[in-house]
């Protein structure tokens, strides 16, 4: 079948477009071609800095022919609705339309053939609509174009397009068509400076090996591989190690057609600088990757750079402008880093009194007070010194004042550290600069020191409480204030470093913070919440629990729920857990779901919940006809067998095994415990009529089977795991 060749040729695609647009092309070609009834074998597309391209193999020559029914007028209808059934059929009489009949009466239908088209007839019409609609986050104009014709909206001026269809064993066609007076053909250009002339195409394989021939590699990741490889082996050669940067080579590689890889060095004197610093400025004003020495993990003064082109003197010249380049940045870096030294990170705190946080949430200033607060409340909870803690807290933020975040903004926290450090701060309190603002997100690391986790949860949970008050929750997908990666951070932070910290406890602190500052925003959107407003006397610590449970904390187990389900977890053993109520505990509910995970896989689980599956399904269904609940001690008098007897001795026995073992965390315990119930459980349904014709003994039976449902929730819900 034929193939399709597709190129879009124009001035340089921004870097950061061109793997969204390349799918947005072969997604909406694609598209287009299965609805036209055009289904292709595969498709795939490319991006360069100067070109769309895509490939579509194993096309139709036609389309399929379409036969379908049409239901007119019934017989006897008025003539306007006649001609008008018979003009959108295309029948030239009723004649040739049929009858049907059925149970409103007799009805004309139109037996409608529509041929199919040559499919490249078909793809000549689509493309001018795609390319006119295409989906560029920004577009322009150029030229001049008349008023009546409009203008073509491109991310660049388009110059050319190229597009053949045809069978691999014949000279393919052009697919014929134009856009604001820009004939498709089968003419492509190669590389801007080596190789700019014009080149004849037919299809994909002639296209891609003539581009290549004229210095323009096609395939993104191809680049990507030269530059990789060719800047490793240019450190290894000089005995150093290249800095992997997998962002960085995605940019570089949208920004070259033909990558020539080169080293380049500046003065050893910018070595005094932190190597996160030489990083950031090398890479976000000249896109070049670092070096360092593998000995002893350091920087070293190289750095290496892609060009787009084979410079007759060997990239000389490239190079030299490039470390002309670097030079003054890396002068204007270490100017800054050191002025920064020269004030304290305390003496800037000042400052954050006249930067607002949010408008219902106060200053920059109130929020770091908060989090001191609340911070030295958690670090008893999870071993950090309370004092380092506080001055932790005090000074984390202080690094967002400074000269080097204001010009690397990603550098925050890690140049609080720096900093912290060289004022001769604990390594505790220095660390936390940087680390309470971790995890960013789902690879990132957890802060494990103390004093770090103490305020890391400390700032993620004064914004939880904070927003959460003023009604700023996440809707749909739509989460301003990352309030769901910072409820996961939360998750992480415990469950990582095995904290027990109780949710409702440590929110209620939050609260006080707000209200202790006299933030009325928080202090009405609580009491909207925890209605009456009476539950707003008493100690702050306590006022806010009914709040805290039913809001964010809520909000935080129903992450967790999302987190431990991603972790291959079964849904129903989540449920059923969290069903309990009161499970605020992160740390002890993760403990519980993989004991009760492990236990149903077991025999002795399987069965044990087979059993109370059945008690909860015979309760069920004589709880709706008596329409009553059957709660309450069964009486001891009323057993009429050895089972009934053995059973509600087993009962005795596990419940207060159970509930010793969790009232001890000893969840594997617990589980074992329940084990015992199975043997009497099976007996009794073996050999124990339930609805027996006594009345009392019935009802005391089913009181027995609403024990067994009593005694596995110690544990979980087991009404809510599926099997």
């Amino acid at each position: 079948m034929p193939d399709l060749l597709l190129e879009l040729f124009s001035e340089e695609i921004p870097a950061r477009m061109q793997a969204k647009a390349a799918d947005d092309l072969r997604r909406m070609v694609t598209d287009k071609l299965v609805a036209d009834g055009l289904v292709y074998e595969g498709a795939k597309a490319f991006a360069t800095p100067r070109r769309l391209a895509l490939t579509v193999h194993g096309i139709p020559a036609r389309q399929p022919d379409l036969k379908s029914e049409r239901r007119g007028p019934k017989i006897g209808a008025p003539d306007a609705a006649v001609q008008g059934f018979l003009k959108a059929t295309g029948l030239k009489s009723l004649d040739e339309a049929k009858i049907q009949k059925d149970a409103k009466g007799d009805f004309y239908i139109a037996l409608i053939e529509k041929p199919g088209r040559a499919a490249i007839d078909v793809i000549a019409e689509m493309i001018p609509v795609i390319i006119r609609t295409f989906p560029w986050p920004k577009s322009m104009r150029w030229g001049a174009r008349s008023a009546k014709s409009g203008s073509l909206t491109w991310v660049r001026p388009l110059h050319a397009i190229t597009a053949t269809f045809g069978l691999e064993t014949e000279e393919p066609d052009v697919v014929k068509f134009s856009v604001d007076g820009i004939e498709a053909g089968q003419t492509t250009y190669g590389h801007r400076f080596m190789a700019p002339g014009a080149i004849s195409v037919r299809r994909f394989e002639d296209y891609e090996a003539k581009l290549k021939a004229a210095k323009v590699i096609l395939d993104p990741q191809a680049r990507k591989d030269i530059i990789l490889e060719d800047a490793k082996e240019l450190a290894f050669a000089q005995g150093l190690e290249l800095v992997e940067d997998q962002v960085l080579l995605d940019e570089v590689s949208g920004l070259v057609e033909w990558p020539v890889v080169m080293m380049g060095s500046f003065e050893k004197e910018f070595l005094s600088i932190p190597d996160e610093v030489i990083r950031a400025t090398i890479r976000n004003n000249q896109k070049c990757f670092v070096v360092k020495d593998p000995k002893t993990g350091k920087l070293t003064n190289k750095f290496v750079l892609t060009a787009n082109i084979e410079a007759p003197d060997g990239g000389k010249t490239i190079v030299a402008g490039n470390e002309r380049v670097i030079r003054p940045r890396l002068s204007d870096a270490k100017f800054f880093y050191e002025t920064d030294l020269k004030t304290r990170l305390e003496d800037r705190l000042s400052k954050f009194e006249q930067i607002v946080f949010h408008e219902k949430l106060g200053t920059q200033a109130a929020r770091i007070k908060r989090i001191e607060r609340l911070a030295a409340e958690i670090a008893p909870l999870v071993g950090a010194d309370v004092e380092k803690t506080k001055r932790a807290a005090r000074l984390a933020k202080a690094d967002l004042l400074t000269e080097v975040v204001g010009e690397f903004p990603e550098l925050q926290g890690l140049m609080g550290k720096y900093y912290a450090l060289a004022q001769g701060e604990d390594a505790s309190v220095a660390a936390a600069s940087e680390e309470h603002w971790k995890p960013q997100g789902p690879t990132d690391r957890v802060p494990t020191d103390p004093v770090s986790v103490a305020v890391a949860l400390a700032d993620k949970l004064d914004t939880l409480v904070g927003f959460w008050a003023i009604d700023e929750k996440p809707t749909g997908s739509k989460d301003p204030y990352a309030l769901r990666r910072a409820a996961l951070g939360v998750i992480r932070i415990l469950i990582a470093n095995e904290h027990r910290v109780h949710l409702a406890e440590v929110l209620g602190h939050a609260v006080a913070g707000y209200i202790e500052q006299g933030n009325s925003h928080v202090r009405s959107g609580v009491e909207a919440w925890a209605k009456p407003a009476e539950t707003i006397r008493g100690t702050l610590e306590s006022a806010f629990d009914a709040w805290s449970a039913g809001g964010v904390s809520s909000f935080i187990s129903d992450r967790l729920k999302v987190q431990l389900r991603d972790q291959g977890a079964r849904h129903d053993l989540v449920d059923a857990v969290f069903s309990l109520g009161g499970q605020d505990d992160l740390l002890l509910v993760v403990r519980r779901v993989e004991a009760l995970g492990k236990f149903l896989d077991s025999d002795d689980g399987k069965n044990l919940l087979a059993g109370t599956k059945r008690a909860s399904n015979i309760l069920a269904i004589e709880e709706k006809k008596d329409k009553r609940t059957f709660d309450g001690a069964p009486d001891a008098a009323l057993y009429k067998l050895d089972e009934e007897k053995t059973l509600a001795k087993a009962i005795d026995q596990v419940k207060a095994e159970a509930s010793a073992a969790v009232a001890k965390e000893d969840f594997a315990g617990a589980m074992s415990a329940m084990a015992k119930l199975r043997p009497a459980v099976d007996a009794f349904f073996d050999k124990v009529k339930v609805n027996d014709d006594d009345p009392k003994v019935r009802e005391n039976r089913l009181k027995l089977l609403n024990e067994i449902r009593a005694a596995t929730r110690a544990v979980a819900d087991f009404s809510r795991i599926e099997g």
